[in-house]
Parts: C-alpha cells; sequence; structure tokens
C-alpha cells in the first residue's frame, strides 16, 4: 500500500480501486493484457525477464512534447508507438488507446487525433482480457469508424 500512496502522491491523484487492489494483492506490475501492467516501482524485472517492466511513474514523468493529461495513467505498451492509459478523472475510469503515430500533421490533425477511447472501463477492459477477449477489439472499432 505505501507504493501505491506514495505513485498517488506523485501524481497527484488516487488510483481507481480495481487498480489499487491488483497493485496491494496481485503485484507490482506484469499482471493483465498486453504483457503486463506497467510497475509502479522502477527496477521491477519478471523473474527470469531480460528486461525491466515499464514503470508507470517514470513513464508519466517523461511525456515529450504533446502528452496525455496527467489525469491520464500510463497502464502499459501496446507495440510500437502505442500506450493504453486509464482515466483517474473521469466516471468509470475508461480505457484510452494513445497512438503517437495515428494522426497526421499534413492533414490538419493534432496529436490528441492519435487517441482513442479502448473501453467503457478499466474493470470492463481487464474483464475482457481475462476473459479471454481481445481488448484490441474497441479500440479497433473506434478507429474503423473514423
Amino acid at each position: 500500500m505505501a507504493e501505491v500512496e506514495r505513485a498517488e502522491r506523485k501524481i497527484g491523484y488516487r488510483l481507481p480501486d480495481l487498480l489499487r487492489r491488483i497493485y496491494t494483492e496481485i503485484g507490482d506490475g506484469g499482471f493483465g493484457p498486453e504483457g503486463g501492467l506497467a510497475s509502479l516501482t522502477e527496477g521491477r524485472r519478471p523473474p527470469g525477464g531480460l528486461a525491466d517492466w515499464h514503470c508507470a511513474l517514470t513513464i508519466h514523468d517523461q511525456r515529450p512534447g504533446w502528452a496525455p493529461p496527467r489525469s491520464w495513467f500510463y497502464l502499459t505498451g501496446g507495440g510500437c508507438s502505442m500506450e493504453w492509459y486509464v482515466s483517474l478523472m473521469a466516471a468509470d475510469h475508461p480505457v484510452l488507446l494513445y497512438d503517437a503515430d495515428g494522426w497526421e500533421p499534413d492533414w490538419g490533425q493534432e496529436p490528441h487525433d492519435g487517441l482513442r477511447y479502448a473501453a467503457s472501463s478499466l474493470r470492463h477492459w481487464l474483464w475482457t482480457w481475462a476473459n479471454g477477449g481481445n481488448v484490441w477489439d474497441e479500440a479497433l472499432q473506434t478507429i474503423s469508424e473514423d
């Protein structure tokens, strides 16, 4: 719990209750979609792993140029230039997918055009994964509708 509270003080927002339970009851990183949630602690390495898990707080502080607001908490990478975030302020804590390459300045788009709502809630996103579903389905559906 001390690590969760330290993280919350650093980012200035309380983590969703479900995410707090995951970090305190299941583990500090490595559990969940896309190879597992980021750790709250720098330098956590999975057993037998060659590289550390991403640290959500480090990523939260290293947002060069335009980036999601501080009220969006980094969950895990999505491959290539994609990242999964959870909103810490919106009701039900929707999950967002940010694609740094998902916008085209020559078309008059801006970086926020690379954002997609991926799931209506953190609970829904995690349940989809735990139930054997594909967490990309809703995110890709909104991309194809654009």
